[in-house]
């Protein structure tokens, strides 16, 4: 009697670590800064290829360094099983510099939202977010020249993000 109990809690603690043990679900497919020069804005752009079926009510997790420091940018969106990629693009963020790795997290969750699997990634920049204006170049739909860049006396504000770590 005593061997089945021991036999039957052996098997429950397996089961226990099966549940948590993590499968490839999906792998990178493409990873890269995206640098928006009308409107002044630099983000990560992150796409996976789904590699196992993806139950309905499956949700990604991506947390994003902060270039500037500080917290990590933080998203969460739906999985939707038969869509073909996944792609995951961060908040707008600062400070980005060429040729400095920057690590990408991202957690993929069951329904019932358990991790399936963690997929942790850096992204380097070829080029340094210093070239980029502050403020947007244009506003509105018609692509009006914004008037706190291009000053109505003809000078021009280019300047780049302000406080950037060295």
């Amino acid at each position: 009697m005593r061997r089945i109990t021991v036999l039957a809690l052996a098997a429950l603690s397996l089961t226990a670590c099966q549940r948590e043990e993590q499968r490839e679900v999906a792998k990178v497919s493409g990873r890269m800064f995206v640098f928006n020069y009308r409107v002044a804005t630099a983000t990560y752009l992150v796409t996976l290829q789904p590699t196992a079926p993806i139950q309905d009510g499956s949700t990604i997790e991506a947390d994003f360094e902060n270039p500037r420091g500080g917290e990590a940018f933080s998203i969460k969106e739906p999985l939707f099983p038969k869509n073909p990629k996944i792609v995951l693009q961060s908040p707008p963020v600062e400070c980005v510099k060429q040729d400095r790795p920057y690590t990408v997290t991202i957690r993929l969750r069951a329904p019932d939202g358990h991790v399936i699997q963690t997929i942790t990634t850096t992204i380097t920049s070829d080029t340094d977010q210093s070239l980029l204006p502050a403020k947007p170049l244009v506003v509105g739909p018609l692509y009006t020249p914004n008037p706190e860049v291009f000053h109505a006396d003809g000078s021009v504000d280019m300047r780049q993000a302000q406080g950037c770590p060295g």
